[in-house]
């Protein structure tokens, strides 16, 4: 097994126990523990796990963007809120929405005003959010589950058929030479797809992800229209990545 799908299967693991000892490791990945422990210093320079006694724990509580409740992330509600307030004034009756999966955009979905528009979506909690809204048409991809999200060829085919005005996607890096990433491979396909069916995509991501790198590129930044951020994001950093041709758009 390569050392990228190492460090995959490890992200995946934190993301899901939240801790993972090199033991334990060691034996799902059949390595030494010598190599589980390279790999967990690597991933801890980049910030995306704390090592700990004889293991290691995940470094922030929303990596991927992926939640494993539909609670959302109180420390970075005020962000994850002014950010969805930016999204609603870019939605009008009778768009057709794409909201990629996330925290961010599970608040997105929870702010979203009870109109005539369509929302697709592969995020479980997003979908139950928006089933109280009856003036909101669901569409829901195909695919298998992981985590809180469907995923995988189906679901790629059948965004494929789709007309999508807007779509909103989620990333866990930002990052101008490496684009948008997220730690797996899992729903790269997926978001790619959403960036070719869409006549506009934005991200959405709050002022932590500026200047992250995450496992897995998934799209550069010039394939989005603009980065939606909140008002945490310093002027010094936004004016970078503006002067680079990157359109930021803050509260």
């Amino acid at each position: 097994m390569n050392q990228l799908r190492r460090y995959e299967i490890i992200m995946e693991l934190l993301l899901e126990r939240r801790e993972v000892s090199v033991a334990e490791l060691s034996d799902r990945l059949q390595v030494t523990g010598k190599t589980i422990r390279e790999d967990l210093a690597k991933l801890e320079e980049r910030g995306l796990l704390v090592r700990v006694h004889g293991g290691a724990m995940l470094a922030q509580s929303d990596q991927l963007g992926i939640l494993r409740s539909n609670v959302s992330d109180g420390l970075y509600g005020e962000a994850k809120a002014e950010i969805a307030g930016i999204v609603q004034r870019h939605i009008e009756p009778g768009d057709i929405v794409a909201l990629d999966g996330g925290s961010t955009t599970l608040e997105i979905a929870r702010r979203l005003d009870n109109i005539p528009i369509t929302v697709v979506t592969n995020d479980l909690y997003i979908i139950n959010e928006l089933t109280r809204k009856d003036q909101i048409r669901l569409v829901v991809p195909g695919g298998y589950r992981v985590r809180n999200m469907l995923t995988g060829p189906e679901a790629v085919h059948f965004l494929q058929s789709l007309n999508i005005h807007k779509a909103f996607l989620s990333a866990t890096g930002i990052h101008l030479q490496d684009g948008l990433s997220i730690y797996t491979s899992d729903f790269i396909e997926f978001k790619m797809a959403l960036l070719r069916v869409s006549r506009v995509a934005y991200a959405v991501a709050d002022h932590r992800k500026f200047g992250r790198t995450a496992l897995r590129t998934f799209a550069p930044l010039t394939d989005v229209k603009a980065i939606i951020t909140d008002s945490g994001l310093s002027l010094e950093t936004a004016a970078h990545y503006r002067a680079a041709g990157v359109d930021v758009i803050t509260p």
